[in-house]
């Protein structure tokens, strides 16, 4: 028998290497989604899985603001948090108490705020900055205060319209992500319209110092530039999108800058963009001191699906025959993995260029064929047969039914008047999250298995039809997509009705708005005030005072009629579960070593029905002792899964949603998980804290 006092040097001595192991590792979460790499990765170890079930809340800060979403992964340094509000004003807690040491707001986000997903902190020597985006501009902050940085741009900040072309006025820009530090360089990417107005998806790099503009990358590509012979040989045409709206990973030891990029505009109509269209919907390789191009690799030729890669791609170190392999994988919402050689581009895993039908549409080509590899297999169903549809609906024949009208059959089925299904969904498969790797070459990856269905209509123009308004010409291109050709929006989308708008909301309000934007919603300043009073007009019930001759249409002939979950009378997915996944990839092998459900519909549950996953949105942090953290789904619970066979060791109900990516860290020798739990996405109850997470000591 050992001794009381043996038994308990020995839990001293333990605790003392568990202390250790933390020091060894890094205490912070320094970065956007952990560091350089995106890889959600940290080497912290005194939470372990004989442990994680003693986890209790540590602090709980409430914000005070639950005017939209919060999506902010915090970032943490040296004992300090630093994150925002569902309105963008960045604070600063003690990261071991959740007591407020500073908060900024700048004066425009009295008029509107776009959603935001994290800030940046930099240092060199006793200059340390915050930086972080609101609007069109690009803020600089002293980290101990929050104070502006006055010789940072024109006091304090730079606009993000700079380096986008000469006539940037109207153009609607914000970023959404935090940027990407690489030495004294913040480089950024941008969040636009998605229509005919959108801007260009240029990358700038910006001096942290001084707000200097330094570089930019074309991602829709100059005359005598690679690349510009895959769009249109007509200078008159408008080119826009391919932006890197989801943030960027980096290596900074060999200096190179990962950009994934979205879709050209519009999303879902390309026959004024005939042709491949690069840099759309590619990871770029880059120089990251100058911007140069060293590889690229584009997932979607001709994009007409809206598959913008959706989320940072993950650098990790894979295994193969004895050798290490630096390696970049970058998830889709389609649900396959890519896996490429971060210094030469070549794909990891062999790919198939496959043949895909071709559109219908007036004017369209769909490019012939696409690329897939064929490893690892992919994480989303994308084949959505009669015998698929939900057992546990109450309308199975309506579903039926409706699924019968649409075009199916293909991952690539284009866009149709007959209506096309989208699966996964425009949201993914894979999302804005992200996902976590180990440096064992493993992928954590949560991904949404929701059906959706696109369907495009010819566009009513005020000229033709005798009974529409200037005004509902005017929504009808820009507004339809998300609240619908009725107005009655979509709650589960979070479109709100504009049904009786009057009834709600000022009309100032709703100018306001419809200028500026809010969340989401990007800004219609690309109209002119004639045009936007019409559609206000329209939405009021008010006499139209623009007639159709004065009105200026967007110049492609289709819009469509909005993100559409295809769902049940019960609001879940109309394909059978699961709805929402978690998986293990060993990207070593392509070989997947477990997939689990992730969330859990209550209501069903109860029924005695088994775990059938939810949407989930936010990514998994993974640590060395093998455990997987992540909130994310629509059942407002905080899980911990142990990473080497999917199970749940531990979960909890948050105060709100967490439709967020968390981050782990340490102060003082205790190891803390924290996360926004801002609700509202989903129709979910709106909250407004962030919370903390640890041990007891």
């Amino acid at each position: 028998m050992f001794k009381t006092s043996t038994i308990k040097l020995y839990h001293a001595a333990l605790l003392l290497l568990l202390f250790a192991c933390c020091r060894r590792a890094s205490p912070d979460w320094p970065e956007y989604l952990g560091g350089p790499s995106r890889d959600h990765y940290s080497g912290l170890q005194q939470i372990t899985p004989d442990n994680v079930s003693q986890l209790k809340l540590a602090w709980e800060y409430h914000t005070g603001d639950t005017t939209g979403q919060m999506q902010c992964n915090p970032i943490i340094v040296d004992g300090t948090l630093y994150a925002t509000t569902a309105s963008v004003q960045v604070f600063a807690l003690n990261a071991a108490t959740g007591q407020e040491r500073w908060r900024f707001s700048a004066a425009q986000q009295a008029a509107w705020f776009n959603t935001n997903r994290g800030v940046v902190y930099w240092a060199d020597g006793p200059d340390k900055r915050i930086l972080f985006s609101v609007g069109p501009w690009l803020y600089a902050l002293d980290a101990a205060t929050g104070k502006v940085i006055p010789t940072f741009g024109q006091q304090g900040r730079v606009s993000l319209k700079e380096g986008l072309g000469s006539d940037t006025t109207n153009v609607f820009v914000v970023a959404t992500t935090p940027g990407t530090i690489y030495k004294n360089l913040i480089i950024m990417g941008s969040r636009l319209t998605e229509g005919d107005d959108a801007g260009p998806g240029h990358i700038r790099a910006f001096d942290v110092r001084t707000g200097t503009l330094v570089w930019v990358f074309h991602t829709i590509p100059e005359p005598f530039e690679y690349g510009y012979a895959t769009w249109p040989n007509d200078p008159t045409l408008h080119r826009g999108g391919a932006n890197c709206w989801t943030g960027m990973s980096i290596d900074p030891t060999r200096g190179m800058l990962y950009v994934p990029t979205g879709s050209a505009a519009f999303d879902f109509y390309g026959g004024n963009r005939k042709g491949q269209n690069l840099y759309a919907n590619c990871l770029l390789a880059l120089d990251a001191a100058t911007g140069k191009r060293i590889w690229h690799f584009q997932f979607v030729h001709h994009d007409l699906w809206d598959r913008d890669l959706p989320s940072p791609p993950t650098l990790l170190t894979i295994h193969r025959n004895g050798r290490e392999i630096d390696a970049v994988a970058q998830v889709t919402k389609y649900g396959y993995v890519y896996v490429f050689d971060r210094v030469t581009g070549e794909s990891l895993f062999p790919l198939a260029e496959i043949p895909v039908p071709q559109s219908l549409l007036v004017g369209e080509e769909t490019w012939p064929t696409q690329p897939l590899p064929t490893k690892p297999a992919p994480y989303g169903r994308s084949i959505f047969n009669d015998e698929d549809i939900n057992p546990y609906a109450s309308n199975k024949e309506e579903l039926l039914s409706r699924l019968r009208q649409v075009r199916r059959g293909h991952l690539y089925e284009p866009p149709s008047t007959q209506g096309t299904l989208i699966f996964p969904g425009f949201d993914g498969g894979a999302e804005w999250g992200g996902v976590a790797a180990d440096p064992q070459g493993v992928l954590y990856v949560n991904a949404n298995q929701m059906p959706w269905i696109h369907t495009m209509i010819a566009k009513k123009v005020a000229a033709d039809v005798p009974n529409i308004s200037p005004g509902e010409t005017i929504y009808q291109g820009k507004c339809a997509a998300c609240h619908g050709p009725d107005r009655r929006g979509n709650v589960a989308g979070n479109y709100p009705s504009l049904v009786d708008i009057s009834k709600r909301a000022s009309r100032t309000y709703v100018e306001t708005v419809v200028k500026g934007g809010k969340g989401m919603m990007p800004s219609f300043s690309s109209l002119g005030e004639a045009e936007r009073k019409a559609m206000v007009d329209f939405l009021f019930g008010e006499k139209q005072t623009l007639t159709a001759a004065e009105l200026h249409t967007d110049k492609t002939p289709y819009t469509f009629d909005g993100y559409k979950r295809f769902i049940d009378a019960e609001g879940n997915p109309a394909v059978k579960p699961p709805w929402g996944t978690l998986h293990a990839i060993d990207l070593n092998t392509g070989e997947y070593r477990w997939t689990v459900p992730l969330g859990e519909v209550k209501a069903l549950q109860d029924k005695g029905i088994p775990t059938t996953g939810t949407e989930n949105y936010g990514g998994p942090v993974v640590t060395a002792t093998g455990l997987l953290f992540i909130a994310a789904t629509k059942d407002g619970q905080f899980r911990v899964f142990d990473t080497s066979n999917g199970q749940i060791l531990w979960q909890t109900t948050l105060p709100a949603c967490s439709f967020a990516t968390p981050a782990t860290y340490a102060v003082n020798g205790q190891q803390f998980i924290a996360l926004a739990c801002g609700g509202a996405k989903l129709g979910t109850k709106k909250g407004d804290s962030y919370v903390a997470y640890a041990l007891p000591r």
